[in-house]
């Protein structure tokens, strides 16, 4: 299993744990990866990054779709891997309707069909086969809808690059079918091991529609794991319960929560919607303790440095590829990078 650490995105104020990254890779850590919601975008701290690395790949963890054309994110990407040495990994997400329509101020859509139209978009531009053309539901190149010119000509990329391995976040069946298909990694979003079973038969069928005899070895499963060395477990746990809350209660509208839906879908329908209705009435503390133990544990690497060792076996049977390791704890990043054998080169 490769290691990866998922720096986020900021708060107020713009910093980045370089010391932190820089460790990681004398480590042997695989990659490092950022995100945005709306605040601090995820590429210009890979950028910088790059500037200040030799060896760790680069990921994000998301790029928004709704926030760039797809020639846009091809272009960007495609810039960053020729100054960076060849280390990009592509991750995309959808995002929810509050976030691409209230701050993006473009149509949720379709979102199954925008991520697919999207995709097939950057392999052809990557591809540099032929000038680009796409005649999609959701985009147009050239474009020809309401208010065109009539000059839209098809173009192909000035710069030579490769074709970038591409990650998509996604959580329905439909979505994670597409993601099989089309992605060379899934992003899952609060993967449990033990449910794995629940994502199966999706990630198969994508397999299936690719054509070409893909499977799980040719699939990279990059699933985030909070890893926390301490010999009080109920503690370790409880650290986790305010993003939990703030996800699952306030992250999308009470109708149209992807985080909300997931709990449900682990077994917790009961819990996800008091942690809902706590937190969209503003009792963020009591949204934070209704976050039951058990669904923090299942998703998470805590306790005494056996207990981790013992469990991170599921991770393993699970079919995790790469961890992305939630830890600002140096002597958990130690850990695991023992555990998986990184720091030999495992």
């Amino acid at each position: 299993m490769k290691l990866a650490i998922n720096i986020g995105y900021s708060g107020a104020q713009m910093s980045l744990p370089l010391d932190l990254v820089l460790e990681v890779e004398r480590l042997g850590y695989d990659s490092v990866w950022t995100a945005e919601a709306y605040g601090s975008d995820a590429v210009t701290p890979l950028a910088y990054l790059a500037a200040k690395t030799s060896r760790i790949k680069l990921g994000t963890g998301i790029m928004q779709i709704p926030g760039r054309t797809p020639a846009m994110c091809a272009m960007t990407m495609s810039t960053l891997d020729q100054l960076s040495g060849g280390r990009v990994l592509v991750g995309l997400g959808l995002s929810g309707p509050q976030v691409v329509e209230g701050w993006h101020g473009v149509p949720y859509g379709k979102p199954a069909a925008r991520t697919r139209e999207y995709v097939e978009i950057l392999r052809k531009i990557w591809a540099r086969d032929e000038p680009v053309e796409y005649h999609g539901e959701e985009y147009q190149l050239p474009y020809t809808g309401p208010g065109a010119s009539g000059l839209g000509k098809p173009l192909k990329s000035i710069l030579h690059g490769r074709q970038l391995p591409v990650y998509l976040a996604t959580m329905g069946p439909v979505n994670i079918r597409n993601t099989a298909e089309l992605a060379d990694g899934w992003l899952p979003i609060w993967f449990s091991p033990q449910r794995v079973g629940l994502f199966k038969p999706s990630l198969e069928e994508g397999f299936r529609r690719a054509g070409n005899g893909k499977s799980y070895k040719d699939f990279d499963i990059a699933a985030g794991c909070t890893v926390a060395i301490t010999d009080d477990v109920k503690a370790g746990l409880a650290s986790m319960k305010p993003n939990l809350a703030l996800y699952v209660g306030g992250m999308g509208a009470k109708e149209k929560n992807f985080h909300n839906e997931m709990a449900i879908k682990y077994g917790y329908k009961e819990a996800a919607a008091k942690i809902q209705e706590l937190y969209l009435a503003g009792r963020k503390a009591e949204a934070t303790e209704a976050v039951p133990d058990e669904l923090c544990d299942e998703m998470s690497l805590v306790g005494p440095v056996e207990r981790i060792k013992e469990r991170y076996r599921a991770w393993e049977d699970a079919g995790v590829t790469t961890m992305l390791v939630q830890a600002r704890q140096k002597e958990a990043l130690y850990l695991m990078a023992d555990i998986t054998g990184a720091s030999k080169g495992g």
